[in-house]
Protein backbone atom coordinates (compact mmCIF):
# COMPACT_ATOMS: atom_id res chain seq x y z
CA UNK A 1 0.00 0.00 0.00
CA UNK A 2 1.50 3.16 -1.16
CA UNK A 3 1.81 5.99 1.60
CA UNK A 4 -0.43 9.05 0.94
CA UNK A 5 0.59 12.56 1.96
CA UNK A 6 -1.56 14.87 3.52
CA UNK A 7 -0.50 18.61 4.17
CA UNK A 8 -2.04 21.11 5.91
CA UNK A 9 -0.30 24.57 6.05
CA UNK A 10 -1.39 26.97 8.56
CA UNK A 11 -0.92 30.79 8.11
CA UNK A 12 2.30 32.20 10.14
CA UNK A 13 2.41 35.35 8.64
CA UNK A 14 5.93 37.40 8.09
CA UNK A 15 8.75 36.55 10.36
CA UNK A 16 9.36 40.20 12.24
CA UNK A 17 8.89 40.04 15.63
CA UNK A 18 5.50 40.65 16.97
CA UNK A 19 4.47 43.37 19.48
CA UNK A 20 3.49 41.79 22.60
CA UNK A 21 1.03 44.58 23.70
CA UNK A 22 -0.30 45.45 20.77
CA UNK A 23 -0.58 42.51 18.40
CA UNK A 24 -0.56 42.85 14.59
CA UNK A 25 -2.73 39.89 13.55
CA UNK A 26 -0.20 39.62 9.96
CA UNK A 27 2.96 38.68 12.11
CA UNK A 28 4.12 36.16 14.48
CA UNK A 29 6.59 35.94 17.53
CA UNK A 30 10.06 34.93 16.13
CA UNK A 31 10.04 32.00 18.23
CA UNK A 32 13.55 30.91 17.35
CA UNK A 33 16.54 32.80 17.32
CA UNK A 34 20.85 32.15 17.69
CA UNK A 35 21.71 34.00 20.78
CA UNK A 36 24.40 36.91 21.11
CA UNK A 37 26.92 37.51 19.03
CA UNK A 38 29.77 36.13 21.49
CA UNK A 39 28.26 32.92 21.45
CA UNK A 40 27.64 32.84 17.73
CA UNK A 41 31.87 33.39 17.04
CA UNK A 42 32.64 30.50 19.65
CA UNK A 43 30.17 28.51 17.97
CA UNK A 44 31.64 29.20 14.68
CA UNK A 45 34.79 28.12 15.69
CA UNK A 46 33.71 24.75 17.17
CA UNK A 47 31.60 24.26 13.34
CA UNK A 48 34.40 24.66 11.87
CA UNK A 49 36.34 22.45 13.87
CA UNK A 50 35.20 19.99 11.70
CA UNK A 51 35.74 19.60 8.06
CA UNK A 52 33.33 17.82 5.37
CA UNK A 53 35.52 17.99 2.66
CA UNK A 54 38.11 15.65 4.12
CA UNK A 55 37.16 12.43 2.73
CA UNK A 56 36.07 9.74 5.07
CA UNK A 57 39.76 7.83 5.12
CA UNK A 58 41.15 10.39 6.15
CA UNK A 59 38.83 12.64 8.53
CA UNK A 60 38.28 12.99 12.02
CA UNK A 61 35.19 13.03 13.44
CA UNK A 62 33.32 16.08 15.33
CA UNK A 63 34.48 17.34 18.44
CA UNK A 64 33.82 16.68 21.59
CA UNK A 65 32.61 20.04 22.44
CA UNK A 66 29.23 19.31 19.22
CA UNK A 67 28.41 17.00 22.35
CA UNK A 68 29.65 19.01 25.74
CA UNK A 69 29.16 22.32 24.99
CA UNK A 70 25.70 24.15 25.98
CA UNK A 71 26.25 26.60 23.63
CA UNK A 72 26.30 24.67 20.84
CA UNK A 73 23.53 22.65 21.66
CA UNK A 74 21.17 25.84 21.62
CA UNK A 75 22.71 26.61 18.09
CA UNK A 76 21.78 22.94 16.84
CA UNK A 77 18.42 23.66 17.93
CA UNK A 78 18.23 27.09 16.30
CA UNK A 79 19.43 25.55 12.82
CA UNK A 80 19.10 21.97 12.70
CA UNK A 81 15.54 21.28 15.04
CA UNK A 82 13.73 24.90 14.11
CA UNK A 83 13.75 24.31 10.11
CA UNK A 84 12.55 22.47 8.34
CA UNK A 85 10.31 18.66 8.70
CA UNK A 86 10.44 17.27 12.31
CA UNK A 87 8.46 14.08 13.06
CA UNK A 88 6.95 14.80 16.40
CA UNK A 89 4.29 11.67 16.41
CA UNK A 90 2.39 8.62 14.99
CA UNK A 91 -1.21 9.34 13.43
CA UNK A 92 -2.60 6.66 15.84
CA UNK A 93 -2.96 9.51 18.17
CA UNK A 94 -4.77 12.11 16.23
CA UNK A 95 -6.71 9.01 14.41
CA UNK A 96 -10.30 11.07 15.70
CA UNK A 97 -11.47 13.78 15.53
CA UNK A 98 -11.17 16.11 18.84
CA UNK A 99 -7.90 13.96 19.58
CA UNK A 100 -5.07 15.60 20.46
CA UNK A 101 -1.61 15.51 21.66
CA UNK A 102 1.30 17.63 23.21
CA UNK A 103 5.10 17.46 22.53
CA UNK A 104 8.43 19.85 23.02
CA UNK A 105 11.01 20.13 20.70
CA UNK A 106 13.68 22.08 22.36
CA UNK A 107 12.05 25.17 23.84
CA UNK A 108 9.01 25.03 21.70
CA UNK A 109 6.10 23.04 23.51
CA UNK A 110 3.75 22.41 20.26
CA UNK A 111 -0.10 20.70 20.46
CA UNK A 112 -1.60 18.55 17.42
CA UNK A 113 -5.39 18.39 17.29
CA UNK A 114 -7.66 17.11 14.70
CA UNK A 115 -10.45 19.57 14.44
CA UNK A 116 -14.11 18.64 14.16
CA UNK A 117 -13.98 18.37 10.53
CA UNK A 118 -11.42 16.09 10.91
CA UNK A 119 -8.39 18.49 9.74
CA UNK A 120 -5.25 17.91 11.36
CA UNK A 121 -3.65 21.41 13.08
CA UNK A 122 -0.28 22.34 15.10
CA UNK A 123 -0.01 25.33 17.49
CA UNK A 124 2.41 26.29 19.98
CA UNK A 125 0.76 25.52 23.01
CA UNK A 126 1.07 28.75 25.11
CA UNK A 127 -1.57 30.74 26.21
CA UNK A 128 -1.62 34.44 24.64
CA UNK A 129 -2.60 36.32 27.92
CA UNK A 130 0.57 34.66 30.39
CA UNK A 131 2.21 32.27 28.82
CA UNK A 132 0.67 28.87 31.31
CA UNK A 133 0.83 25.54 29.10
CA UNK A 134 -2.58 25.11 27.20
CA UNK A 135 -2.82 21.26 26.82
CA UNK A 136 -0.96 18.24 28.55
CA UNK A 137 -0.68 14.55 27.58
CA UNK A 138 -3.12 13.22 24.81
CA UNK A 139 -6.47 12.51 24.65
CA UNK A 140 -9.94 14.44 23.63
CA UNK A 141 -10.72 17.69 24.13
CA UNK A 142 -13.17 19.81 22.31
CA UNK A 143 -11.39 22.99 22.87
CA UNK A 144 -8.39 23.75 25.03
CA UNK A 145 -9.11 26.10 28.34
CA UNK A 146 -6.13 27.44 29.82
CA UNK A 147 -5.56 25.96 33.41
CA UNK A 148 -4.42 29.28 34.83
CA UNK A 149 -7.17 31.97 34.10
CA UNK A 150 -9.80 30.01 32.02
CA UNK A 151 -8.59 31.46 28.46
CA UNK A 152 -10.88 28.90 26.29
CA UNK A 153 -9.10 28.08 22.88
CA UNK A 154 -11.23 26.57 19.82
CA UNK A 155 -9.93 23.57 17.93
CA UNK A 156 -9.09 25.73 14.84
CA UNK A 157 -6.75 27.81 17.29
CA UNK A 158 -9.34 30.84 17.73
CA UNK A 159 -9.63 32.56 21.04
CA UNK A 160 -13.20 31.84 22.02
CA UNK A 161 -12.93 33.14 25.55
CA UNK A 162 -10.86 35.60 27.83
CA UNK A 163 -12.03 36.06 31.30
CA UNK A 164 -12.31 39.17 33.37
CA UNK A 165 -11.12 41.44 30.91
CA UNK A 166 -13.41 44.21 31.10
CA UNK A 167 -11.34 47.81 31.25
CA UNK A 168 -8.66 46.24 28.61
CA UNK A 169 -8.32 48.80 25.96
CA UNK A 170 -7.41 47.85 22.25
CA UNK A 171 -8.38 44.50 22.96
CA UNK A 172 -9.46 42.02 20.24
CA UNK A 173 -9.95 38.18 20.46
CA UNK A 174 -9.00 37.92 16.86
CA UNK A 175 -5.68 39.27 17.32
CA UNK A 176 -5.09 36.38 20.15
CA UNK A 177 -5.47 33.00 18.95
CA UNK A 178 -2.93 30.48 19.32
CA UNK A 179 0.26 30.60 17.14
CA UNK A 180 -0.45 27.91 14.22
CA UNK A 181 2.69 25.81 13.37
CA UNK A 182 2.86 24.50 9.91
CA UNK A 183 1.88 20.59 10.23
CA UNK A 184 1.85 17.55 7.78
CA UNK A 185 1.19 13.40 7.92
CA UNK A 186 3.33 11.13 5.88
CA UNK A 187 2.26 7.38 6.43
CA UNK A 188 1.83 6.78 9.79
CA UNK A 189 3.57 10.02 10.69
CA UNK A 190 3.15 13.57 12.01
CA UNK A 191 5.47 16.47 11.08
CA UNK A 192 5.68 19.40 12.05
CA UNK A 193 7.77 22.73 10.51
CA UNK A 194 8.69 25.33 12.84
CA UNK A 195 10.53 27.58 9.87
CA UNK A 196 9.21 31.14 10.32
CA UNK A 197 8.61 32.12 6.88
CA UNK A 198 5.10 29.98 5.55
CA UNK A 199 4.23 29.63 2.46
CA UNK A 200 -0.08 29.75 1.73
CA UNK A 201 -1.81 27.02 1.24
CA UNK A 202 -1.62 26.57 -2.50
CA UNK A 203 1.88 26.68 -2.80
CA UNK A 204 2.34 23.68 -0.67
CA UNK A 205 1.82 20.08 -2.12
CA UNK A 206 2.32 16.36 -1.53
CA UNK A 207 5.51 16.38 -4.03
CA UNK A 208 7.41 19.45 -2.34
CA UNK A 209 7.11 18.45 1.83
CA UNK A 210 8.05 14.42 0.06
CA UNK A 211 11.24 16.31 -1.36
CA UNK A 212 12.25 18.15 1.23
CA UNK A 213 11.85 15.52 3.95
CA UNK A 214 12.90 12.35 2.38
CA UNK A 215 14.10 13.64 -1.02
CA UNK A 216 14.30 10.66 -3.61
CA UNK A 217 13.75 7.91 -0.84
CA UNK A 218 9.84 8.51 -0.54
CA UNK A 219 9.26 5.36 -3.03
CA UNK A 220 12.32 3.44 -1.50
CA UNK A 221 10.61 3.60 1.75
CA UNK A 222 6.83 3.03 0.35
CA UNK A 223 7.93 -0.16 -1.51
CA UNK A 224 9.56 -1.43 1.37
CA UNK A 225 6.62 -1.42 3.75
CA UNK A 226 6.53 1.71 5.50
CA UNK A 227 3.09 2.51 5.30
CA UNK A 228 -0.18 3.27 6.89
CA UNK A 229 -1.44 -0.83 6.43
CA UNK A 230 0.61 -1.66 9.92
CA UNK A 231 -1.53 -1.89 13.29
CA UNK A 232 -0.22 0.16 15.59
CA UNK A 233 1.17 -1.63 18.79
CA UNK A 234 2.70 0.55 21.62
CA UNK A 235 5.00 3.35 22.93
CA UNK A 236 7.91 3.05 24.99
CA UNK A 237 10.43 5.76 26.12
CA UNK A 238 13.93 6.12 27.37
CA UNK A 239 15.39 9.12 28.55
CA UNK A 240 19.31 8.56 28.36
CA UNK A 241 22.25 10.11 29.80
CA UNK A 242 24.16 11.24 26.21
CA UNK A 243 23.61 14.08 23.73
CA UNK A 244 21.09 13.31 21.09
CA UNK A 245 23.86 12.55 18.58
CA UNK A 246 25.93 10.02 20.48
CA UNK A 247 22.19 7.66 19.63
CA UNK A 248 22.09 8.80 15.98
CA UNK A 249 26.20 7.87 15.74
CA UNK A 250 25.08 4.57 17.69
CA UNK A 251 22.43 3.21 14.97
CA UNK A 252 24.86 4.34 12.21
CA UNK A 253 28.21 2.75 12.39
CA UNK A 254 26.53 -0.09 9.99
CA UNK A 255 26.05 -2.55 12.24
CA UNK A 256 30.01 -2.51 13.68
CA UNK A 257 28.82 -2.60 17.49
CA UNK A 258 26.30 -5.43 16.83
CA UNK A 259 28.48 -8.20 17.49
CA UNK A 260 29.96 -7.04 20.46
CA UNK A 261 27.36 -5.66 22.22
CA UNK A 262 23.91 -7.31 20.57
CA UNK A 263 24.99 -10.86 20.38
CA UNK A 264 21.61 -11.82 20.66
CA UNK A 265 20.71 -9.92 17.43
CA UNK A 266 23.78 -10.87 16.27
CA UNK A 267 22.78 -14.29 16.01
CA UNK A 268 19.54 -13.64 13.50
CA UNK A 269 21.56 -11.75 11.31
CA UNK A 270 24.50 -11.80 8.64
CA UNK A 271 26.60 -9.37 9.18
CA UNK A 272 28.71 -10.08 6.47
CA UNK A 273 25.74 -9.10 4.10
CA UNK A 274 25.69 -5.67 5.65
CA UNK A 275 25.15 -2.76 2.92
CA UNK A 276 24.97 0.73 3.31
CA UNK A 277 23.57 3.27 0.90
CA UNK A 278 22.61 7.15 1.02
CA UNK A 279 20.73 9.48 -0.45
CA UNK A 280 20.17 12.95 0.36
CA UNK A 281 19.25 13.36 3.65
CA UNK A 282 18.49 9.91 4.36
CA UNK A 283 20.59 6.06 4.71
CA UNK A 284 19.41 3.09 4.58
CA UNK A 285 21.70 0.05 6.21
CA UNK A 286 20.28 -3.01 5.05
CA UNK A 287 21.25 -6.88 6.33
CA UNK A 288 19.80 -10.13 5.22
CA UNK A 289 18.30 -12.41 8.16
CA UNK A 290 20.32 -15.98 8.96
CA UNK A 291 18.16 -18.51 7.84
CA UNK A 292 19.69 -21.31 9.12
CA UNK A 293 18.52 -20.22 12.79
CA UNK A 294 15.12 -20.76 14.08
CA UNK A 295 12.13 -19.59 12.55
CA UNK A 296 11.21 -18.02 14.77
CA UNK A 297 13.99 -15.98 14.31
CA UNK A 298 13.78 -15.42 10.96
CA UNK A 299 9.73 -14.83 11.13
CA UNK A 300 10.27 -11.69 13.57
CA UNK A 301 13.41 -10.15 11.74
CA UNK A 302 11.81 -11.19 8.05
CA UNK A 303 14.41 -11.98 4.72
CA UNK A 304 16.03 -8.30 4.93
CA UNK A 305 15.84 -6.48 7.93
CA UNK A 306 16.34 -2.72 6.38
CA UNK A 307 17.01 0.31 8.92
CA UNK A 308 16.67 3.92 7.87
CA UNK A 309 18.03 7.18 9.24
CA UNK A 310 15.99 10.48 8.28
CA UNK A 311 17.84 13.28 9.42
CA UNK A 312 18.43 14.82 11.73
CA UNK A 313 16.67 12.03 14.53
CA UNK A 314 14.31 9.63 13.08
CA UNK A 315 14.65 6.53 12.42
CA UNK A 316 12.60 3.75 10.94
CA UNK A 317 13.18 -0.20 11.27
CA UNK A 318 11.10 -2.49 8.85
CA UNK A 319 11.61 -6.17 9.57
CA UNK A 320 9.43 -8.93 9.29
CA UNK A 321 5.70 -8.02 10.06
CA UNK A 322 7.34 -5.17 12.43
CA UNK A 323 8.11 -1.83 11.68
CA UNK A 324 9.30 0.45 14.71
CA UNK A 325 10.37 3.90 14.87
CA UNK A 326 12.90 6.27 16.50
CA UNK A 327 12.67 9.66 17.27
CA UNK A 328 15.88 11.01 19.22
CA UNK A 329 14.64 14.07 21.16
CA UNK A 330 17.27 16.44 22.38
CA UNK A 331 16.84 17.68 26.29
CA UNK A 332 20.68 19.37 26.54
CA UNK A 333 23.84 19.03 25.96
CA UNK A 334 24.29 15.56 27.78
CA UNK A 335 20.45 14.13 27.51
CA UNK A 336 17.97 12.94 25.09
CA UNK A 337 14.53 11.14 25.35
CA UNK A 338 14.07 8.03 22.40
CA UNK A 339 10.46 7.79 21.72
CA UNK A 340 9.76 3.78 20.15
CA UNK A 341 6.51 3.71 18.20
CA UNK A 342 6.12 -0.15 17.33
CA UNK A 343 3.80 -1.48 14.57
CA UNK A 344 3.11 -4.72 13.18
CA UNK A 345 1.27 -6.45 10.53
CA UNK A 346 -2.58 -6.72 10.61
CA UNK A 347 -2.84 -10.75 10.66
CA UNK A 348 -0.91 -11.19 13.95
CA UNK A 349 -1.77 -7.71 15.80
CA UNK A 350 -3.75 -10.05 17.97
CA UNK A 351 -1.44 -12.77 19.13
CA UNK A 352 -0.29 -11.68 22.22
CA UNK A 353 2.61 -14.68 22.98
CA UNK A 354 4.33 -13.02 19.56
CA UNK A 355 3.95 -9.62 20.36
CA UNK A 356 5.27 -10.01 24.08
CA UNK A 357 8.35 -11.96 23.24
CA UNK A 358 9.05 -9.65 20.23
CA UNK A 359 9.17 -6.87 22.72
CA UNK A 360 10.99 -8.38 25.48
CA UNK A 361 13.96 -9.03 22.29
CA UNK A 362 13.47 -5.59 21.30
CA UNK A 363 13.98 -4.34 24.89
CA UNK A 364 17.09 -6.16 25.42
CA UNK A 365 18.86 -4.30 22.80
CA UNK A 366 17.50 -1.15 23.66
CA UNK A 367 19.16 -1.73 27.31
CA UNK A 368 22.15 -2.78 25.49
CA UNK A 369 22.47 0.55 23.72
CA UNK A 370 21.78 2.83 26.52
CA UNK A 371 24.45 1.30 28.19
CA UNK A 372 26.65 1.93 25.30
CA UNK A 373 25.27 5.38 24.88
CA UNK A 374 25.85 6.93 28.26
CA UNK A 375 29.11 4.76 28.55
CA UNK A 376 30.06 7.23 25.18
CA UNK A 377 28.78 10.42 26.68
CA UNK A 378 31.06 9.96 29.66
CA UNK A 379 34.07 9.18 27.61
CA UNK A 380 32.98 12.53 25.67
CA UNK A 381 33.47 14.73 28.53
CA UNK A 382 37.11 12.79 30.05
CA UNK A 383 40.04 15.45 29.29
CA UNK A 384 41.69 12.01 27.55
CA UNK A 385 39.40 12.42 24.53
CA UNK A 386 39.08 15.26 21.65
CA UNK A 387 38.51 13.69 18.60
CA UNK A 388 37.85 9.84 17.08
CA UNK A 389 38.60 8.10 13.34
CA UNK A 390 35.74 6.65 10.91
CA UNK A 391 35.87 2.71 10.11
CA UNK A 392 35.58 3.68 6.31
CA UNK A 393 33.71 0.49 5.39
CA UNK A 394 31.28 0.59 7.87
CA UNK A 395 30.90 4.24 9.04
CA UNK A 396 29.80 5.86 6.23
CA UNK A 397 26.27 6.85 7.00
CA UNK A 398 27.57 8.45 10.27
CA UNK A 399 29.88 10.62 8.05
CA UNK A 400 27.14 11.50 5.84
CA UNK A 401 25.61 12.96 9.11
CA UNK A 402 27.45 14.94 10.33
CA UNK A 403 28.18 16.39 7.05
CA UNK A 404 24.54 17.24 6.88
CA UNK A 405 25.06 18.71 10.56
CA UNK A 406 27.68 21.04 9.63
CA UNK A 407 25.79 22.03 6.54
CA UNK A 408 22.54 23.08 8.72
CA UNK A 409 24.84 24.35 11.39
CA UNK A 410 27.03 26.70 8.59
CA UNK A 411 23.70 27.95 6.92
Amino acid sequence: MAMQLKPFTLYLGQSQPRNLNFPNKHKIITCCSVRDSVSNTQNHKLVHQFNPKIPIEEAVTPPTSWYTDPSFFHLELDRVFYTGWQVVGSTEQIKDALDFFTGRLGDVEFVVCRDESGKVRAFHNVCRHHASLLASGSGQKSCFVCPYHGWTYGLNGALLKATRISGMRDFNLKDFGLIPIKVATWGPFVLINLEKESLSLNEVDSHNVASEWLGSCSEILSTNGVDSSLSYVCRREYTIECNWKVFCDNYLDGGYHVPYAHKGLASGLKLDSYSISMFERVSIQSCESNSGKSKENYDRLGRKPIYAFIYPNFMINRYGPWMDTNLVLPLGPNKCQVVFDYYLDHSLKDDKDYIENSLQDSEIVQIEDIVLCEGVQKGLQSPAYRVGRYAPRVEQAMHHFHCLLYENLTK
